[in-house]
């Protein structure tokens, strides 16, 4: 009996793409990172995120801070604490 499965499934070709990039980027192969969402949910017994559809004001602040808009930077965690603090 072998010990491995074939997995098959389709998907955008963009999403893809724009997925296997950030494997690269943290040292996974596809297959790596799909064994480790499977142990994950076989570990949670579930989706090891919650899954929710954002409300209007979410996907407001969202699309705002991906365009940059209303977001303060700061050098590093320091700089960001002493700011809420002040």
């Amino acid at each position: 009996m072998s010990r491995t499965a074939m997995i098959r499934a389709r998907t955008d070709s963009r999403l893809k793409e724009q997925v296997e990039k950030i494997f690269e980027k943290l040292g996974l192969s596809t297959t790596s990172a799909i064994n480790l969402f499977y142990k994950q949910v076989a570990l949670n017994e579930g989706l090891p995120f919650e899954v929710r559809i954002p409300n209007a004001t979410t996907r407001k602040a969202m699309k705002d801070a991906k365009a940059g808009h209303s977001v303060k930077r700061f050098k590093d965690a320091d700089e960001m604490f002493k700011s809420l603090s002040d």
